[in-house]
């Protein structure tokens, strides 16, 4: 049906035919089924599939006949896609998993089976499904609400033993959904409209999306125990049941456009759950708490451009009550006043900055109790090169994640105010219809010199057979994707990728959470690295690349699933910290240009701040390859968001150089003291090949003896799930904490007055176990022991002192640190180095003081010629 319209609106404005489009996927979305008049197969699919079905009915699926029925299957869901259908959720995975991984679902013939009974009805009797409605909202982040899910049954009764499946998305931070307390929080209950008909609970194992992703999980039922559901009658779902004392059910505190509550539906006891569709609930951000700014980072001097500024709640959501007035001001001095307005962000233009320099804009409202910063920009008569952020991966509702694609670019363009983004979906997920839909939103979204989208997926399969990989394409247009149900191992996609397009318009990004394969690399295909997301720090993994000979250059992303990239809060203990962003370095924010500074590697990677980093080898910029000296002058700058930390120079995957800006060069031991103390551990793999170590939960109290605490502040806690820090409400130098670490440090930093030599820092840790997304195959996640910690003042060696945890061959530290209070934020560098081997390669890794990190693309020297 969705082709029959677009062809007779083929004369239409590409936007009218994408509108009518949605409309009836929104009719779709609320139950709606596709028109029996109308026959969405081809006469031969039809053919194919009707073979099918009487094959089945014959015998059920066996290994030696699954990837035959899996095609047809392929073919049939996709062809009912793209009319319009709502496909059974994990039906696409199911196929993947015949084709390239049959051993990771349990029992996966019996899986693929239950699909094929499921199109069946649907394809026959598209009214028995019955329809869903829900309150949609919106309901505000992080408040109690009550839900209402409401199901009509459809054609066919629902027997005794029959009911419904009430998934929990694993995304969400909601409370803990619980059926036994009807006074507590997060009740469920179900009700009918039939008089004769009762529930009761009962669990059911679940695979897949809304399951568990390696086995199955066990799921909440609502099971018919007597009676039997006619067509028409009702069954209402109620989350947070508030008529016996609950105070409902505790929304995520993130705001969406299509928040999931999924359910699935059983005919009788022992039928598979159907999928109903998912209902787009909407949730609000919360009042306004804080507010950042957005600008440039690097413009000419004269140069029109627009500050953006962005009221936010606690949660880094809109602010649903606007902004207040807001008080600009440019390098410390009063820049221009912004009257209060219902709408959360304003648009500053026509901002011209007359003097090379560096600026940066702070944003406060009147009397200063909500503040905030925009990114530094670096103003210069000439600039040749201009910085362009962008996030290359990202998720919605589409894959495992929330939300939908129009609110994942909408995010990007206005929220995270990226010049450049990719909605990478997995491909397991993905149909036909949805990768349209993705097409559809990077050509209507772009526009040349202001917001680029490019189209692309991600490729997923496990790390042995290559790892995931993030597949971007130049353009839009008539481009498909080579999916892991056809190909399966990496050099298959290399392949299918080369098959169906020109080289020069394809660009693959491994990542380390499910690491890529760092021994194979298509040089023009896989010319960078994804060393950071969401999932923890990882830059080992850009090294083993290095190491294995590829010419590679680093970005990182967000690889965030709630259709927020570039700018978002941690929500979960998997994806944990805040996204990062790869920086671009190209003279004009075009298709072609970003493009093609990202296939000659002049990029580099943060983790979401936007510092500006500079960093050359005899005039040669990074990510490329300077001629053979034996002498190399080597240059930088960085200007960074908060003070620098240090700047660490690597060579051939050796540090050889390193300056510390912030340690204090005196060690002084009395009087009022700034230090610094951090919880670190290393993220590389213990087995070659394998994933990543996942956190290291750090957990316990911190107390100051000695001396006395006037503040503590967590530098990077941003995760309400994990991250916590507070003062005892009995004694004032005790801190309860939590935080994690993943290749990188969290650190807590600490003001002290009556600081002496004899002034100790004591760590009570408490004993936790590693987590992390994607485990390690061969090294299970492990329980840390509790420890007790002591860090003296009087141990300070160069304003530092270390005590290390080992565990196995990992050596994570906690460090105290004396800091100066107010660092240089914009440093520049230089050091000179010989060597006589031809392609030695070097890069640079910054830190500041908030925790923040980012790494240059490497430079090479000598090897071989470029092209």
């Amino acid at each position: 049906m969705f082709r029959t319209i677009c062809a007779a609106a083929q004369n239409l404005p590409g936007l009218v035919c994408i509108c009518l489009l949605s409309g009836l996927l929104g009719a779709m979305a609320h139950g709606a089924t596709l028109p029996a008049t109308i026959d969405y197969l081809t006469p031969d699919l039809r053919a194919r599939v009707e073979k099918l079905k009487a094959d089945f009915s014959a015998e059920t699926s066996n290994p030696t006949i699954r990837q035959e029925r899996a095609r047809v299957l392929w073919d049939w869901a996709n062809a009912y896609a793209l009319e319009g259908g709502v496909l059974p959720v994990n039906l696409t995975q199911a196929v993947a998993a015949v084709f390239a991984y049959p051993d990771l679902i349990a029992n996966q013939v019996g899986y693929l089976d239950a699909f094929i009974v499921e199109m069946s009805l649907r394809d026959e009797d598209p009214s028995a499904i019955g329809t869903l409605k829900a309150d949609l909202g919106p309901f505000e982040a992080r408040s109690f609400v009550t839900i209402h899910q409401t199901y009509t049954v459809g054609s066919r009764q629902i027997q005794t033993g029959g009911g419904f499946l009430v998934a929990r998305h694993f995304m969400p931070n909601y409370g803990r959904w619980q059926t036994e307390d009807v006074k507590a929080d997060n009740y469920i209950s179900v009700s009918t409209s039939n008089a004769r008909a009762s529930f009761s609970t009962d669990t059911a194992p679940m695979a897949g999306m809304h399951g568990g992703f390696r086995s199955t999980r066990d799921t909440l039922v609502f099971r018919l125990a007597s009676g039997t559901l006619e067509p028409n009658d009702t069954v209402t779902i109620t989350y947070g049941d508030t008529s016996q004392g609950s105070r409902g059910f505790l929304m995520a505190d993130f705001s969406s456009d299509r928040m999931p509550l999924p359910l699935y539906l059983a005919f009788n006891q022992t039928g598979p759950f159907m999928t109903l569709p998912i209902q787009p609930i909407r949730v609000s951000g919360t009042t306004v708490a804080g507010v950042h700014g957005f600008a440039p980072s690097i413009v000419a001097t004269g140069e029109p451009f627009t500050l953006s500024v962005r009221a936010e709640d606690r949660f880094y959501n809109r602010a649903i009550d606007g902004h207040p007035a807001w008080l600009v001001a440019l390098n410390g001095k009063p820049f221009r006043e912004i009257p209060a307005s219902d709408a959360p962000i304003t648009l500053l233009s026509n901002i011209r900055l007359d003097e090379p320099g560096v600026y940066r804009f702070t944003i406060a409202n009147a009397d200063g109790s909500i503040q905030g910063v925009a990114n530094p920009i670096l103003a210069r008569e000439n600039p040749g090169d201009r910085i362009y952020w962008g996030d290359t991966h990202g998720h919605s509702g589409f894959a495992e994640g929330i939300g939908t694609p129009d609110r994942f670019m909408t995010w990007a363009k206005e929220d995270a105010r990226l010049d450049y983004v990719t909605h990478s979906e997995h491909d397991i997920w993905l149909d036909d219809y949805e990768w349209e839909v993705l097409r559809d939103n990077v050509i209507r979204h772009s526009v040349e010199g202001e917001f680029i989208g490019f189209l692309g997926y991600e490729w997923t399969v496990r790390n042995f057979q290559g790892g995931h990989h993030n597949v971007l394409y130049r353009t839009a247009e008539r481009r498909d994707r080579v999916p892991v149900q056809f190909y399966p191992t990496l050099s298959k996609l290399y392949a299918g990728l080369r098959a169906g397009n020109d080289s020069r318009d394809v660009l693959i990004i491994p990542h380390a959470h499910q690491a890529g394969d760092y021994r194979q690399n298509d040089p023009e295909l896989e010319p960078l690295v994804e060393i950071m997301s969401q999932h923890g720090n990882f830059e080992w993994f850009g090294r083993m690349y290095l190491n294995h000979g590829h010419q590679v250059g680093f970005v990182a992303a967000s690889d965030n699933h709630l259709s927020q990239p570039g700018y978002s809060a941690p929500k979960s203990t998997s994806l944990a910290q805040r996204g990062g962003l790869g920086a671009v370095l190209a003279p004009q924010k075009t298709r072609d240009e970003i493009f093609d500074a990202m296939k000659s590697l002049k990029v580099y990677a943060t983790t979401g701040e936007r510092m500006i980093v500079e960093f050359a080898l005899n005039g040669i910029g990074m990510g490329q390859r300077a001629p053979f000296s034996t002498t190399r002058s080597i240059s930088g700058r960085v200007i960074g968001t908060a003070p620098i930390d240090t700047i660490t120079l690597l060579k051939n995957d050796q540090e050889i150089w390193q300056q510390d800006y912030l340690t204090p060069q005196a060690d002084r031991s009395r009087g009022e003291d700034s230090f610094l103390l951090s919880f670190a551990s290393p993220s590389d793999p213990h087995h070659p090949g394998d994933n990543p170590r996942g956190w290291r939960i750090w957990r316990g109290t911190v107390e100051i003896l000695n001396a006395s605490l006037s503040r503590a502040t967590g530098s990077d806690f941003h995760n309400h799930a994990t991250q916590s820090l507070r003062i005892d409400s009995d004694n004032a130098n005790l801190i309860h904490f939590a935080t994690l670490s993943r290749g990188d440090a969290s650190s807590i930093a600490l003001d002290l007055a009556d600081v002496k030599r004899s002034t100790q820092i004591r760590i009570n840790l408490e004993s936790a176990r590693e987590t992390g997304g994607a485990p390690p195959l061969y090294r299970p996640p492990k329980v840390l022991e509790a420890a007790e910690i002591l860090l003296a003042v009087r141990d300070l060696e160069r304003g530092r002192t270390q005590q290390v945890l080992r565990v196995d061959d990992y050596e994570d530290t906690v460090t105290l640190r004396r800091v100066i209070a107010d660092g240089e934020m914009d440093v520049s560098f230089t050091f000179e180095d010989e060597g006589e081997r031809q392609g030695d390669y070097y890069f640079i890794r910054v830190k500041q003081v908030n925790d923040s990190l980012a790494w240059s693309s490497p430079i090479w020297v000598g090897g071989y010629a470029e092209k």
